[in-house]
């Protein structure tokens, strides 16, 4: 069957810039290769590591005890000056607001903008995971005695700040949400800031999640049938599959309607063609467990919502926590949701970001999106890690997917297209599709022999790291 012609549809949105920091991967570039060369970023900590940091003995003696956690490094550093902060306001600010502030400074210079040069509004759309910097670090050391010291305690910390704090300081004035749906936050992020442009209460969004949780240096304990895994491997769809493992990491996406984009010839990465958001209700074993009717329901909504057909899909970026439950249930929901229109079988290559970088919570959605961008724009396929044997429980064989595990071209008759999803614990669910971006107009003058490329920063220092990563880049 032959994709249509990509149209430009007047709810089409463009992601024009992006930025992430994700465990194993401390930018996209590194990002890329740690997928392509099918590769975890998980780290697993040696005794050693673990006992100078206060791990207890009796957990290091526990043969149930797994020293695997997802990090990011330098958490605990912050450009104060640049971001006009002080020492001691930084010092009794999240981690996650500070980290999200970054990113999302980034992820505008990506997207080659510069909000005090910007005459729209631009939106801010993001949430982050518990704050345990604030249990840790911040209460035991602070006298909250005085009113101002509990009110900058408060404003470093609290989740309703961390959007507004971004807002704030790069002098964004468009609508500023702080959202929170736990594991789907991210993507139900960008479903949000996709509604913002389409209803035009701003020009650009900035969407996204962060997820710092401390110490970074920890482990767990396995508990049968619970969430987390069992060797610290995730093997989502795997006959193996025991659980996840937590990790820490940032993602934030620069969108702005595509015709916009097209008319302001921004570099677009990728199109939302749609995205849709619900919950399951009481209709589920617990609170906690997966929805199957909720989920096919998302899905089916964001197809319709997209006038994609399921069949023009090629790959399904999964939530795929690699529970003994959750991969059933999601691989059933999506074959329900895609036999609406075809029968077809092992058409769509199906994966999970989650075995590479494990699970990083507000920041689950927003990773699924960033690995799914890049796997369109260098038009290939990665592998879902740790996947040796299908998991029994799951008939891939009957059904329209088969997992992605090799590193292989992504081709296809039309435009390239994915589904992502996202599921909250609390059974918030969404679901986005993607469409690789439009072919690039031509360059305005390509008779130049050369090409100035202006390098600025506010310290000699950046300014020779600016100059080094540039060069590094386009070296790559």
């Amino acid at each position: 069957m032959n994709n249509p012609v990509p149209v430009v549809a007047e709810t089409d949105v463009a992601i024009i810039g992006m930025a992430g920091r994700l465990p194993g991967a401390d930018d996209l570039d590194s990002f890329w290769r740690l997928l392509s060369e099918g590769r975890e970023g998980i780290t697993r900590f040696s005794r050693e590591e673990l006992a100078a940091v206060g791990v207890p003995t009796r957990l290091l003696d526990d043969p149930e005890y797994v020293p695997a956690h997802g990090v990011i490094p330098d958490v605990d550093l912050f450009d104060t000056g640049y971001f006009e902060f002080t020492p001691a306001e930084a010092a009794i600010t999240d981690p996650q607001h500070r980290i999200l502030l970054t990113a999302g400074h980034t992820a505008l210079e990506h997207a080659g903008y510069d909000p005090a040069r910007y005459d729209g509004l631009i939106s801010v759309y993001a949430g982050a995971a518990i704050n345990t910097y604030l249990q840790q670090q911040v209460l035991p050391h602070v006298d909250q005695t005085a009113t101002s010291r509990h009110f900058a305690v408060m404003v470093g910390n609290d989740k309703d700040f961390l959007a507004t704090r971004l807002s704030y300081k790069l002098d964004l004035k468009g609508p500023s949400y702080a959202v929170q749906t736990a594991c789907s936050t991210s993507l139900v992020a960008l479903h949000l800031a996709c509604q913002g442009l389409v209803n035009g209460e701003c020009d650009m969004a900035l969407a996204g999640g962060v997820t710092v949780k401390l110490p970074q240096a920890k482990g767990y304990l396995y508990e049968e049938g619970a969430i987390l895994s069992r060797d610290g491997h995730v093997r989502t769809f795997d006959a193996d599959a025991s659980g996840t493992v937590l990790g820490n990491g940032v993602g934030v996406l620069v969108l702005k309607l595509l015709r916009d984009a097209i008319a302001d010839r921004d570099t677009i990465h990728a199109v939302i063609k749609g995205t849709a958001t619900n919950n399951d209700g009481s209709g589920k074993v617990s609170f906690a467990a997966p929805g199957a009717v909720g989920q096919t329901a998302v899905i089916r909504e964001a197809h319709t919502v997209s006038g994609v057909d399921p069949r023009t899909i090629g790959y399904v970026e999964a939530h795929g926590t690699a529970t003994r439950l959750g991969d059933p249930v999601e691989v059933s929901a999506l074959t329900r949701a895609f036999r609406e229109s075809t029968a077809d079988t092992g058409f769509c290559a199906i994966g999970s970001v989650k075995s590479n970088i494990g699970h990083l919570d507000a920041a689950a959605g927003v990773a699924g999106v960033l690995k799914t961008v890049l796997m369109m724009k260098h038009r290939t396929l990665v592998p879902t890690v740790n996947h040796t044997t299908p998991n029994p429980a799951i008939d891939f064989a009957a059904g329209p997917f088969k997992v992605s595990t090799d590193t292989t071209p992504w081709t296809g008759q039309g435009p390239l297209r994915a589904g992502v999803s996202s599921f909250g614990i609390g059974g918030t669910n969404a679901h986005a599709i993607l469409e690789e971006a439009p072919p690039a107009p031509a360059p305005g003058d390509a008779r130049r022999a050369r090409q100035l490329l202006v390098v600025s920063a506010r310290t000699a220092t950046a300014l020779a790291t600016a100059a080094q990563n540039l060069a590094a880049h386009l070296e790559g």
